[in-house]
């Protein structure tokens, strides 16, 4: 059972009201209803939702106008829009207002969860960007001062308003999502809606559905019609992340579609043309597979009109100051934190890092010090980070007895986890997402204390 969120449902029909409300509180979750677009507007106003799910033809105020308000005071809340009267062309502005996702009534319960599922965990399989995302890149700029990006970034720019496939390479989270949005904000359709899904995330039969759509009775379970991604990206862009754990069943479908600009719903009896820019992203050295016969070889080519590879973090440390001075500034302001300054010790053991997760690592190890400093500057302990070299043998005394100043390395650590074990109350789950571990991890590092006689505060 997913953990419990506010969610708003908009609908003037009561028994739909009354479905989604039996089946989202069943899974655990706070549902507030409202009749008509004008009381959404004004509980939304009034209370905090992490999700709203709206019905588009409404008296007073319609699903629409929702969408926009709901947009345009908090761009990050996710909007679902249900509708009983879908078209393509709906479908495709309600994208490009930044809905997260646009659904056909009648609709199986279970299509509604997973698609509440997916908005509630940041938009694990699809994310959709429309207009109300042009300020994204303020929210999320590429910070750079490394001639490489620079160079990458110029060539984005320049390539941009063409209409040519792209192929984004890049070791997992050196930002291949942020470049691909970049160049659609750069581009001619950058009003249009940005549709983005993760090709690793389905089995093949369910992503050739998300990408093309379906009919009606095209199989079983397909209770209503479906409209895919790539026609939602209408006039707009699609990412295909992951593009390499595509199956190669569909890789030749989505050649088709490159090769002649239309698609053909599952089910369906004719093509529909798109017109869409496709940009695809790998963390795969997608021409070694193709040459391996592990991708297809013709796809690739098609997809490798504008290559461009993000280099490692490990390849630029001149970006680790100014990422990590960015994300420092980034979560004091939304942990509410006087945070200032990264300390000198810290930002150079961060230099000496290797960074395997890349940009993504960095900003995890960021936020987690800004969670755990006491102070006005985080210190490397405040970092939380695994020591490379294994830790010296300890006496069985607690380290406030030894009446030593310093401190080993898993001293250290079992400060910072007794501060966050204190933060929350003693809830393990909680204390270990602060520290950025598992829950596991953080049972059995309380194990090896209380095996060495430290004991540690209140644990839930």
């Amino acid at each position: 059972m997913m953990p419990a969120r506010p969610i708003l449902v908009v609908d003037d029909e009561q028994p739909v009201r009354t479905a989604l409300f039996e089946s989202l509180t069943r899974l655990g979750h706070a549902v507030d209803l409202a009749e008509n677009g004008a009381e959404a507007l004004q509980k939304f106003k009034s209370q905090s939702f992490d999700l709203v799910i709206t019905d588009v033809r409404m008296p007073r105020l319609d699903g629409m106008e929702v969408l926009r308000q709901v947009k345009k005071s908090a761009p990050q809340t996710p909007v679902v829009i249900i509708t009983g009267h879908g078209t393509v062309d709906d479908a495709v502005e309600a994208m490009r207002e930044g809905a997260f996702d646009y659904i056909v009534k009648p609709f199986p319960l279970e299509l509604i969860e997973e698609t509440v599922r997916q908005a509630l965990n940041g938009s694990v399989q699809t994310r959709v960007m429309g207009r109300v995302e042009e300020s994204g890149n303020e929210q999320r700029p590429i910070i750079t001062q490394d001639p490489q990006m620079k160079r990458l970034l110029l060539m984005a720019e320049n390539v941009a308003p063409s209409q040519a496939t792209v192929l984004i390479q890049g070791e997992s989270g050196t930002g291949k999502e942020l470049l691909a949005r970049y160049i659609h904000h750069k581009s001619n359709r950058e009003n249009g809606p940005f549709v983005a899904v993760n090709c690793a995330s389905l089995p093949e039969g369910l992503l050739e559905s998300e990408l093309f759509g379906h009919e009606k009775g095209s199989f079983t379970g397909a209770i209503a019609r479906k409209i895919g991604k790539f026609e939602l990206a209408h006039q707009g862009t699609i990412l295909l992340d992951e593009i390499s754990e595509m199956d190669p069943a569909l890789q030749a479908k989505l050649l088709r579609v490159l090769q002649e600009g239309e698609i053909d719903r599952v089910g369906g009896k004719d093509p529909i043309p798109v017109e869409v820019r496709v940009i695809a992203t790998t963390n795969r050295n997608l021409k070694e597979w193709s040459a391996e016969g592990r991708f297809r070889q013709d796809l690739y080519y098609r997809l490798n009109v504008i290559p461009l590879v993000i280099p490692p973090l490990r390849n630029r440390p001149g970006d680790i100051p100014a990422l990590a001075f960015h994300f420092l500034e980034k979560y004091a302001s939304a942990n509410q934190r006087a945070i200032k300054r990264l300390a000198r010790s810290a930002l150079n053991r961060l230099l000496s890092m290797s960074w395997p997760g890349n940009v993504r690592e960095l900003e995890n190890i960021i936020a987690r010090g800004v969670l755990l400093a006491g102070g006005s500057e985080v210190e490397i302990e405040d970092l939380f980070l695994d020591d490379d070299q294994p830790p010296s043998p300890l006496p069985r005394t607690s380290p406030r007895e030894s009446g030593d100043e310093l401190m080993t390395i898993r001293e250290m650590e079992k400060e910072l986890i007794e501060k966050a074990l204190n933060q929350t109350e003693g809830n393990r789950t909680h204390a270990a997402k602060i520290l950025g571990i598992s829950v596991r991890t953080l049972r059995n590092k309380l194990a090896e204390y209380k095996s060495m006689g430290w004991p540690i505060g209140q644990v839930a």
